[in-house]
């Protein structure tokens, strides 16, 4: 389920949680999952429900209501491996128009263990010659892990970009079995 509307003038619910790649910020509105933010750690984290409040032009508190729950069971599964297929209510309120149309496509036709390039997901969106705005779309993502922006790679096998960087793509292609595990 998605939301396509805003989510201005609604209360946004965030925690900090630890996962496989390190503290995850995560915030939802009753709509849904509204936001996935890597490296959460003391000092960068609190900065971050300030910020979501003046994007969304919300009211935004610590976990309150249990709007996370599920988003938290789902994301623990998904990095014990037991979870490739994210079923939860996404708000979009964070991506709008060509970013929207990219990650929708993302999420929708990548699979787990899959990868595409900029340049295929820029095809599929009907924009062929728009490969770097793809990029753009990746690097503005406000659900990582969940609309996985890590399965696009460039055409020439190349990592390409990654806002949670490298080493947290590759850690997460290495989870999906793309890339082989560190060996240390």
């Amino acid at each position: 389920m998605d939301i396509e509307d805003g989510a201005r003038g609604v209360t946004a619910e965030w925690a900090v949680v630890g996962s496989g790649i390190g503290p995850l910020f995560l915030a939802a509105t009753g709509r849904g999952l509204v936001r996935v933010e890597f490296h959460a750690r003391e000092g960068r984290r609190e900065r971050m429900p300030e910020r979501l409040a003046e994007q969304l032009g919300a009211t935004v508190v610590e976990s309150a209501t249990g709007l996370l729950a599920e988003p938290v069971r789902q994301l623990d599964r998904y990095f014990a491996g037991a979870l490739r297929v994210f079923d939860l209510p996404l708000d979009w309120s964070l991506a709008t128009g060509f970013n929207r149309q990219v990650l929708r496509e993302l999420a929708a036709g990548v699979p787990y263990g899959a990868v595409v390039g900029y340049g295929e997901l820029a095809r599929r969106v009907g924009q062929p010659g728009a490969a770097q705005a793809v990029g753009a779309a990746m690097g503005a993502n406000p659900l990582p892990v969940v609309v996985p922006c890590h399965r696009v790679v460039e055409s020439d096998g190349g990592l390409g970009g990654f806002g949670g960087g490298l080493e947290t793509k590759r850690r997460l292609l290495a989870l999906e079995g793309v890339l082989p595990e560190p060996l240390f």
